[in-house]
C-alpha cells in the first residue's frame, strides 16, 4: 500500500537508482520543462502515451515452481545474430538537447552492454561518428525523404559505415500533432520567455548542452547551405522534407539499393505485417512512435500477439512503446516478439546520467529481466509461450 512519505531516488548518483521510474526523477529534475515536455509528451489528448503503459497491468503471469531455473538465459538470435539480451536501443532524434553527444553516449552504453544501437537520420551525430565505437552492434534509421538523392546517399554511407541493419520508419509521413510541446515556443523553434528563464534554473543542463551550442541534425547537413546548418533550421529542413506520399512502392526501391537486414518500423495491424514481408523486409517493428503520432492509436501489445499467430518465424518481430520494466519485456517477449525495443527508458538514463546513467538503466532491465524469468520458472526465453501468462 502506498503512503505519503514514498518518492522515487531524485538525486545525482545513478548507482543509486533502484528503477527506470528513479532516472525519470532525476532526469526530471535535471531538464528545463520545455526538454523534459519534448521527452515525456505525447501527441493531442495522449490517450495513446497512457494506453502504453496501462496495456501491461492487465496481464498477468502464470508462475510455474521446482523447475530447476538457475541463472536464466536471456540470450536470443534476431535477424540471425545472437545477442546477448533480448533488448535493443530504439532509434530517437534530439539526444544532444539531453546531453552533449547524447547519441555518443547511448551508443557506448549499449556497445559495452552488448546491446544493439539503432541510430536516427535525426541523430545530431553523423553515422560515421558513431561507426567506430569499438564493439557497437549498429543499426541505422531511415525518415524517408522527398529527396531521392538524400536517401540514397544516407543508405550509401550507412552500409559503408557497417550498419548491419536497416529501419525504416514508416507513420511519421505526417508529424503527430504534439499540442503541449507546441506551446513551449512562441514560432518555430525559439522558446517562449518562460522556458528561457527556466533554463537558469537547469545550470547542470545549460552547461552540458546550452554552453557548447544545440547542435544540428548531423546526418542532414550536406544538405543544406553553410549558413543554414544550424539545430533550428535542421530540425525545420527535416520535417519539410519528409516523403507525405510514402507508399509500399518506397519500400521494395530501397529493398534493391540495400542488401543487408531491412526493417519496417511503424507496423500496426496483421495486414501491413504481411505486406512489409511481402515486399521484402526480414523484420518489422510493431510501433506507435511512442504515442508521439496518431493519438488513439492501439499499444503493440494489443496487436503483438495476431502478428505473432501470423507471421512468427517468418520475419523477426519487434516491438516499442511503454516498456520500463523487465516485466514489460518478459510479457511481450511471451507474447511473441523476437526483442522489444528501448525509447524513453534509455533516455531517462542519458539525462539523468549520461553514458553511467543509460548503462544504469540497460543494468536494471536486465536485472528485472532475469529475476522475472526465474520466479515464472523459465529458463531462456525460448521457453516463454503465452501459457507463461494470464491473459
Amino acid at each position: 500500500m502506498a503512503f505519503a512519505g514514498r518518492k522515487y531516488y531524485g538525486g545525482r548518483d545513478v548507482k543509486r537508482a533502484v528503477t527506470i521510474a528513479d532516472l525519470q526523477a532525476m532526469a526530471r529534475d535535471r531538464l528545463p520543462a520545455f526538454v523534459l515536455e519534448y521527452l515525456e509528451g505525447g501527441a493531442e489528448d495522449e490517450l495513446t502515451l497512457r494506453r502504453n503503459r496501462d496495456v501491461f497491468s492487465a496481464i498477468g503471469f502464470r508462475p510455474s515452481t521446482l523447475t530447476g531455473v538457475g541463472v536464466p538465459d536471456l540470450s536470443t538470435t534476431v535477424l540471425g545474430r545472437k545477442m546477448r539480451l533480448p533488448f535493443i536501443i530504439a532509434p530517437t532524434g534530439f539526444n544532444g538537447l539531453l546531453q552533449y553527444e547524447g547519441d555518443r553516449l547511448l551508443a557506448q552504453a549499449a556497445a559495452k552492454a552488448g546491446v544493439t544501437f539503432t541510430q536516427s537520420t535525426v541523430s545530431n551525430m553523423r553515422i560515421e561518428q558513431l561507426a567506430g565505437i569499438p564493439d557497437l552492434a549498429h543499426w541505422i534509421q531511415l525518415y524517408v525523404f522527398r529527396s531521392q538523392t538524400f536517401m540514397e546517399d544516407l543508405v550509401g554511407r550507412a552500409e559503408r559505415a557497417g550498419c548491419q541493419a536497416l529501419m525504416v520508419t514508416t507513420d511519421a509521413a505526417t508529424f503527430g500533432n504534439r499540442e503541449w510541446d507546441r506551446r513551449n515556443y512562441r514560432s518555430g523553434m525559439d522558446p517562449t520567455l518562460r522556458h528561457k528563464l527556466d533554463m537558469l534554473f537547469h545550470p547542470r543542463w545549460a552547461i552540458s548542452v546550452m554552453a557548447r551550442g544545440i547542435p544540428p541534425f548531423g546526418n542532414l547537413l550536406d544538405f543544406l547551405p553553410a549558413d543554414q546548418q544550424t539545430f533550428a533550421r535542421t530540425a525545420i529542413w527535416s520535417r519539410e522534407q519528409v516523403e507525405p506520399d510514402l507508399s509500399w512502392n518506397h519500400i521494395r526501391h530501397i529493398r534493391k539499393i540495400w542488401k543487408r537486414p531491412l526493417i519496417i518500423k511503424g507496423v500496426m495491424s496483421t495486414r501491413d505485417a504481411e505486406l512489409a514481408a511481402e515486399a521484402g523486409a526480414d523484420g518489422i517493428v510493431i510501433s506507435n512512435h511512442g504515442g508521439r503520432q496518431l493519438d488513439g492509436a492501439p499499444s503493440p501489445i494489443d496487436i503483438l500477439p495476431k502478428i505473432a499467430n501470423r507471421l512468427k518465424g517468418r520475419i523477426a518481430i519487434l516491438a516499442d512503446s511503454g516498456f520500463r520494466r523487465g516485466t514489460d519485456i518478459v510479457k511481450a517477449l511471451a507474447l511473441g516478439a523476437d526483442a522489444i525495443m528501448l525509447g524513453r527508458a534509455a533516455l531517462y538514463g542519458l539525462a539523468a546520467g549520461g553514458e553511467a546513467g543509460v548503462a544504469r538503466a540497460l543494468t536494471i532491465l536486465e536485472e528485472e529481466t532475469r529475476r522475472t524469468m526465474a520466479l515464472i520458472g523459465c529458463r531462456s526465453i525460448a521457453e516463454l509461450d503465452r501459457d507463461r501468462l494470464r491473459l
